[in-house]
C-alpha cells in the first residue's frame, strides 16, 4: 500500500462510528473541526470584514426601522424574534436594545416588555433650534465656497425630491432631502458638522416621517430647497442662511398639527415654552 493509500485509510478509521454510538454524538464525531484560525463565516464574518460588531449592525438596522417610522412608537420588539431574524444569539440583541434605550428610541418597561418609544415633545424645539444653528454655518459656507458643479449637483437633488414627490414615494423624498443637506455641508467643507447634525436630529426625523405624506408637504420642502440653491448659486450668504432658517422653522411650527393627529406617537415628557407650538 502506498503513502497516500496509506494516509486515506487511517483518515477512514478516524471518522468511522462503532455499532451502538448515539447519532447525536456521531454527528458530533463526524463533523470537520474548524480551524482555530480560519476566519469567522456568517453575520459574524460581516462585522469583521466592515469593523463593526454584530451589535452594531442589530442596533444599525432596529435604529433604521425607528427612525424611518417602519416599528411607529408602541410598538413591542421582542429580543427573541430579533435574534431569529437577524440569525444571532441573544447577546448583541440585548446590547443594541441597551443602546436604543440610552438613544430614548425604545422603552424597557420591567415585567411588561421592550416598546418603541413615543416621540419626546421636549425634545423637538431644542433638536430644531441646535440644527438651524448649525446648518447656517454649512449653509453659510457653501454659499461661500460653490462652484457651478456644485450648484449643479444640488439642483439635480432637489429634482430627485421633486420626481419622488410627483410619484408621492416619502422614502424615496427623505432620501434625497438627507442627501441634499448633507451636500450643502460637503460644499461647504464642513461635512463634519453634518454628522453632528446626524446625532441631533434624531427625534426630529421620527417627527419628519409623519409630516411627509401630508398633502401638499414634500412640494412645499423641495421649494425651500430650490430657494436655498438659488441663494447658494448667488453667492449670497445672508439670504442663504435665511432661507434655510425659514425652511427649519417650518418643522417646528407645524409640531401643533401634528401633535393632534397623532397623539399617541408622543409624549409631554418635560414642560417647556408653549410659545414653542404656536
Amino acid at each position: 500500500m502506498s503513502g497516500d493509500d496509506q494516509e486515506n485509510e487511517q483518515s477512514r478509521r478516524s471518522t468511522e462510528i462503532p455499532a451502538g454510538y448515539p447519532r447525536a454524538q456521531a454527528e458530533i464525531a463526524t463533523r470537520r473541526r474548524r480551524s482555530p484560525n480560519a476566519p469567522p463565516a456568517g453575520r459574524a464574518a460581516f462585522a469583521v470584514q466592515t469593523g463593526t460588531t454584530i451589535a452594531d449592525t442589530v442596533h444599525r438596522r432596529l435604529r433604521q426601522d425607528i427612525v424611518s417610522m417602519k416599528l411607529v412608537p408602541g410598538t413591542p420588539i421582542s429580543e427573541k424574534e430579533v435574534a431569529l431574524e437577524e440569525k444571532v444569539s441573544r447577546t448583541p440583541v440585548r446590547e443594541a436594545i441597551l443602546r436604543l434605550a440610552e438613544e430614548r428610541l425604545v422603552e424597557v418597561v420591567p415585567k411588561s416588555g421592550t416598546f418603541v418609544a413615543r416621540i419626546p415633545m421636549s425634545a423637538l424645539p431644542e433638536a430644531i433650534v441646535a440644527r438651524r444653528a448649525l446648518e447656517g454655518v454649512t449653509v453659510r459656507a457653501a454659499a461661500q465656497h460653490a462652484n457651478r458643479s456644485q450648484v449643479t449637483e444640488l439642483v439635480s437633488l432637489v429634482q430627485r425630491q421633486e420626481e419622488a414627490a410627483e410619484r408621492g414615494d416619502p422614502v424615496a423624498f427623505h432620501r434625497a432631502d438627507e442627501d441634499f443637506h448633507a451636500a450643502i455641508a460637503r460644499i461647504g467643507r464642513y461635512p463634519g458638522i453634518w454628522d453632528l447634525i446626524q446625532q441631533v436630529k434624531v427625534q426630529i426625523d421620527r417627527y419628519r416621517r409623519l409630516t411627509l405624506p401630508q398633502e401638499g408637504r414634500m412640494d412645499m420642502v423641495a421649494g425651500e430647497h430650490l430657494a436655498v440653491v438659488r441663494a447658494i448659486e448667488a453667492g449670497d450668504a445672508d439670504l442663504a442662511v435665511a432661507r434655510m432658517e425659514e425652511h427649519l422653522d417650518k418643522l417646528q411650527l407645524d409640531i401643533s398639527v401634528f401633535l393632534d393627529m397623532w397623539p399617541d406617537y408622543f409624549v409631554h415628557d418635560l414642560p417647556f415654552d408653549e410659545r414653542l407650538l404656536a
